[in-house]
């Protein structure tokens, strides 16, 4: 891969003609290239960097969220997605803002990327982001009766938990329960 100049990068260049105003920041850092787009959009430009042939992101290698409330930025909660164009050998972060700090929630790209289905579990269960059209949008890691988000930066470190009885695993399952 080549170094780009942020202003050459083609993926940001054409991020910016397809959406305009909804790509608020762009930015790069040691050849990580990133923008950040509305909330709003988020579905959309996931969607025209898959499907767009000149970008052709085809693989997602990370969702996350952090909690910027300690840095008293605002918005508090950003998601991160991190995708590769296997085709191109070039990586791109994009990041959007949930707006409701109290019940934050952005669209689901599960119907894009199958493989964000549990990094958005996982924001949901850490973060207490919700994805909109999840397909199974449920707690991956801490238990249902666990109340709250731990990697919330106002979650207190000595809260008690409900305690639960031991559960015995139906050896019924079916192979595809966690993949729906």
């Amino acid at each position: 891969m080549t170094d780009v100049t942020l202003t050459e990068h083609p993926a940001l260049v054409r991020l910016r003609a397809q959406f305009g105003d909804a790509v608020l920041e762009t930015h790069a850092h040691r050849g990580d290239h990133t923008a950040v787009v509305a909330p709003e959009r988020y579905h959309d430009v996931m969607r025209f960097l898959h499907d767009d042939p000149e970008c052709d992101y085809d693989f997602l290698t990370d969702l996350t969220a952090w909690d910027r409330l300690r840095m008293e930025l605002a918005p508090r909660f950003e998601v991160v997605v991190h995708l590769y164009s296997t085709s191109r050998n070039d990586r791109l972060r994009i990041k959007t803002r949930p707006t409701d700090d109290e019940a934050p929630a952005v669209d689901s790209i599960v119907d894009i990327y199958r493989a964000a289905n549990w990094p958005e579990r996982e924001v949901w269960d850490m973060f207490g982001i919700r994805f909109h059209g999840h397909p199974n949008l449920k707690r991956i890691l801490m238990y249902e009766e666990f109340v709250g988000h731990p990697l919330r930066k106002d979650y207190p470190v000595n809260k008690r938990q409900p305690l639960v009885e031991e559960r015995p695993i139906p050896d019924d399952r079916p192979s595809t329960l966690f993949y729906t």
